[in-house]
């Protein structure tokens, strides 16, 4: 008997390797996924100081919780292997965002949600452009999240969940 979980867990991996991947690219000042003569739309710069203010947070509770679990040495460790893993994965996850930005190429329109996102529209589906500055609520997979200019599709386009299946995605 198959196990039918393989798929899902190969995806979070790959998610993982994403991030992991786009801290190095972050330091080399690299993008991903952008070629000469393509337009790149840069949107990490709208979460970049929640992002930093998390990542602050998880700092201070770092050195707490080192300071408070002085006389358990066992748990003081397991705490900063955790508390280093959840560090780096903020940071990865702003690495993610400046790294992979919207691309506009020849005959292309890929939207990005840093190593969790690439959605690719031909722009032959694309009816038109408009400007809105709400943010989707939460749960409605498939809309733009973060406000901006947003494209209407006049046909739907597939596209893969987070975690596995496809589906019909369209942007209002």
């Amino acid at each position: 008997m198959r196990w039918k979980g393989g798929g899902v867990v190969r995806r979070l991996v790959a998610y993982e390797g994403r991030w992991v991947g786009s801290l190095g690219c972050w330091v080399a000042r690299r993008r991903i996924g952008v070629t000469a003569g393509e337009q790149a739309f840069a949107y990490a710069s709208a979460q970049a100081a929640l992002v930093y203010g998390v990542t602050f947070v998880c700092v201070v509770e770092t050195a707490g919780m080192h300071a408070l679990l002085d006389r358990v040495p066992v748990a003081q460790a397991v705490l900063l292997v955790v508390d280093v893993y959840t560090l780096l994965m903020m940071l990865g996850f702003q690495a993610a965002a400046v790294t992979r930005p919207h691309v506009l190429g020849a005959g292309v329109l890929r939207l990005r949600d840093g190593a969790r996102r690439d959605l690719r529209i031909p722009l032959d589906r694309i009816a038109s452009v408009y400007h809105d500055l709400r943010f989707a609520q939460k749960g409605k997979e498939g809309e733009a999240g973060r406000g901006g200019e947003l494209p209407s599709v006049a046909r739907g386009v597939r596209c893969l969940r987070r975690v596995g299946g496809r589906r019909q995605a369209g942007v209002k």
